[in-house]
């Protein structure tokens, strides 16, 4: 009989029985820091539904982005790097703690009313747990998705980002409220902050991320900085420099949107080179999943198939640039296959702390200083909204499966990137390897119970029903 993992088992796995659900275990680099060094500075930038192909440096014609096109001439760009999820929260649960879906506690977007999604347990460990402990200040900037505010009648939430190792954050709580850019409040470490919902809350964010690091700058930090671009709905201040564009509108602010963001990214970058630590700060940009539209004027997806909520390559394949000047080979172009439940160790092994353990993740280090670095023996998603579904990457063959007893298709990438022919019943034994890592990849869960029937229904589970009711682009 399958385990069924709940809200009170769950840290019990994560701290001990790895063995019983194959978990592969994290191997240590020989790296880091140089002894006697001072630890570097780690910031990571997630946007939100950015596409694959929306950046000039992953082919955009249309979009301008030239300070992340710079970026990515300064460091390496990943051509075959994957999110966690192909929506919000559990692609972010899986950046923080480095477990993929198959047993990671928030497994698709469940919202809880009147504000937030199902919190983590309080005490889960995260990559700004174990970085606190390595000696970094700590801070969230933008939006959370991993538990709301305390629910009426209590004093404090477990979900939210201090009860997880984070010094500090500002930001949305709930990714519902993030759906508005022009908000009546935010949240500031516990405490509400009242906006008169006229201010654009992307530009708050990028001038607290340059506060932070000012007032940082002479000690290691790790900063999250999530960004809420370029989600729905399509707002921006000004649709500069696309107004003279014949795009229809909600074009030309998408575009707006992106190119503000990309502008503020260049303002990070350039603020590291002011305070003097841009040579010691390890930069990491990328998208929260796929894009939430493909075949359009921008097509976002490029040459995948899918958008977000799928778990074709549209769905989960997303840009990744990485910059670290003097430690990462300028102009580089990775096809190093990882996911976001790799960040943690990296984030640790950067650190030159002791790596976690009974996490999916392993260090990539390695690949970015142009090192060899064991490839993983295969991904793993698992996904609830709109229909379960099922995803493994082994070596080049991906497999997805469409409801929790369809046929597995099988896709050889390296010839057909975008997914148009199976070829399942020429590989039998393919199929039945994955299969097998299928098996050993998931464990039941109280909170996100595989659906009856074919699984193809709209209420795809408990937690899937409760987040298409709340509201649906999250």
């Amino acid at each position: 009989m399958a385990t069924v993992l709940d809200r009170r088992e769950f840290l019990k796995v994560v701290g001990a029985g790895a063995a019983a659900m194959a978990l592969p275990r994290w191997v240590a680099a020989e790296s880091g820091p140089a002894p006697g060094s001072r630890k570097p500075n780690i910031i990571f930038i997630l946007s939100d539904d950015l596409g694959y192909a929306d950046l000039g440096c992953y082919g955009q014609k249309l979009i301008k982005t030239p300070k992340i096109d710079q970026m990515a001439a300064e460091g390496v760009r990943f051509t075959q790097a994957y999110c966690g999820s192909s929506v919000c929260a559990p692609s972010r649960c899986t950046l923080m703690t480095g477990l993929h879906t198959g047993h990671a506690f928030i497994r698709a977007n469940h919202e809880i009313k009147p504000e937030g999604q199902l919190p983590i347990p309080a005490d889960t460990p995260t990559v700004a747990t174990w970085l606190k402990a390595a000696g970094y200040a700590t801070a969230l900037v933008g939006k959370w998705g991993l538990g709301g505010p305390p629910s009426p009648g209590e004093t404090e939430s477990p979900g939210e980002p201090l009860k997880h190792g984070f010094d500090h954050y500002f930001g949305y709580l709930c990714q519902v409220k993030a759906h508005e850019y022009y908000p009546e409040y935010l949240w500031r470490d516990g405490k509400k902050v009242e906006l008169d919902g006229k201010t654009y809350s992307h530009d708050l964010f990028t001038a607290e991320a340059l506060k932070y690091v000012r007032e940082n700058k002479d000690r290691p930090f790790f900063l999250y900085l999530a960004y809420t671009i370029p989600h729905g709905k399509y707002q921006v201040p000004s649709d500069e420099p696309y107004t003279k564009e014949s795009w229809p509108q909600p074009k030309k602010n998408y575009a707006a949107m992106i190119t503000r963001m990309d502008a503020d990214v260049g303002r990070l970058l350039a603020l590291l080179k002011e305070c003097g630590i841009d040579e010691n700060t390890i930069v990491f940009f990328t998208s929260d999943n796929g894009a939430a539209q493909q075949r359009d004027l921008f097509d976002s997806c490029g040459p995948l198939r899918g958008i977000k909520r799928d778990l074709y390559e549209g769905g989960i394949r997303t840009p990744m640039v990485v910059r670290w000047p003097g430690r990462i080979k300028p102009g580089t172009t990775s096809d190093y296959a990882w996911a976001f439940w790799d960040f943690a160790p990296t984030a640790v092994d950067l650190a030159g702390a002791k790596p976690p353990e009974k996490i999916d993740g392993l260090s990539i280090l390695p690949v970015l200083e142009g090192r060899e670095q064991r490839p993983h023996e295969y991904l793993y998603w698992e996904f609830y909204e709109g229909g379960f579904k099922q995803a493994v990457r082994m070596g080049d063959w991906k497999a997805v499966r469409i409801g929790p007893r369809g046929p597995l298709e099988l896709y050889d990438l390296k010839s057909d990137i975008g997914e148009k022919t199976d070829v399942a019943a020429a590989h039998p034994d393919v199929i039945a390897k994955i299969e097998e890592l299928i098996k050993a990849s998931h464990v039941d869960s109280a909170e996100f119970p595989i659906p009856a029937g074919d699984g193809k229904g709209k209420a795809a589970g408990k937690a899937a029903a409760k987040g298409k009711a709340a509201e649906k682009g999250t």
